[in-house]
């Protein structure tokens, strides 16, 4: 039978996992660089570069994150309720008090971020503060807090710097073949399908690291949702907190696909369009997954 501690180590897998494939991933279109250039510096330079971001994302995702998102530290004066319930909740949880930030924002929203408990962060809007009730936003603060206890942060953030690069040097590749390549042996065979392999692999590189970011996303803010329901014993707090940010169809000012799936609900705003693509769940079936009926 799945348990917390179950999933925690899932997490922790899947984070090997993902760091293990943008290895091979990148080592794979510096290879392609490598030959079709005809200089195996390339693939050096690839190598340590790999290495280095697996090991850079892994201790500097969240403030990445955090950068990306336009978030502040939250004064401990002006932001004391929120303070309040951030260290309640923590203590009910039995985690360290996170770092509080806001986004100054009047789309309502919130994430956390951070490689573990220890080092974790809660960001919030103001327009989440301004737009919720105190039941609400303890919802939406419980719902970030499992995130840390799940360890959902760990893998989540490690996407944000992973996909992210690897989307740039898929970029660059692009625009390297839009703006000349080698000038020797263009004419042979081998280069001439190098290229389109090369080329279609840029392609399909972000795309498969969007879709990686997808299907750590979708089924965690379930567990996300249910175990918030438990911490603050009141369902319906997170229930309507869902339903209202849901109401906002504005998109975040600093709306980033390479940190949509951080966010507890789209930042690009309300989608009614059901896709592979989602960064989230429908608010519908969140909502009666929390209540056990039909919203």
């Amino acid at each position: 039978m799945a348990t917390l501690y179950t999933h925690q180590s899932q997490n922790v897998r899947k984070t090997w996992f993902l760091m293990t494939t943008f290895f091979i991933l990148i080592i794979a279109i510096g290879y392609a660089f490598s030959y079709y250039y005809q200089n195996p510096n390339i693939l050096y330079i690839f190598l340590v570069f790999s290495i280095g971001m697996n090991i850079y994302s892994y201790w500097n995702s969240d403030k990445v994150a955090i950068k990306l998102s336009g978030a502040i530290p939250a004064d401990p004066i002006q932001y004391k309720e929120l303070h309040n319930i951030v260290e309640n909740l923590s203590i009910t949880a039995g985690l360290p008090k996170p770092k509080v930030y806001i986004i100054n924002d009047t789309a309502p929203n919130a994430f956390a971020t951070g490689r573990d408990k220890d080092h974790s962060a809660v960001a919030v809007t103001t327009g989440l503060l301004q737009i919720l009730d105190k039941n609400e936003i303890e919802g939406v603060i419980a719902h970030e807090l499992s995130h840390i206890g799940n360890r959902d942060i760990l893998v989540s953030t490690v996407a944000v710097v992973l996909a992210g690069f690897i989307t740039i040097v898929a970029d660059f590749f692009i625009r390297s073949q839009m703006f000349g390549g080698r000038s020797r042996d263009d004419d042979s065979k081998a280069g001439g399908a190098l290229m389109v392999i090369g080329i279609v692999l840029a392609i399909l590189a972000p795309i498969f690291a969007s879709l990686i970011q997808l299907a750590i996303s979708r089924k965690r803010e379930f567990l996300a949702d249910a175990s918030g329901a438990l911490l603050t014993r009141y369902p319906e707090g997170l229930a309507s907190a869902l339903q209202k940010i849901s109401q906002y169809s504005q998109p975040m000012a600093k709306a980033s696909k390479a940190t949509a799936h951080l966010f507890i609900a789209n930042p690009f705003g309300a989608n009614k369009i059901k896709s592979l693509f989602a960064t989230h769940p429908p608010v519908e079936a969140r909502v009666e997954a929390l209540l056990g009926k039909k919203s």
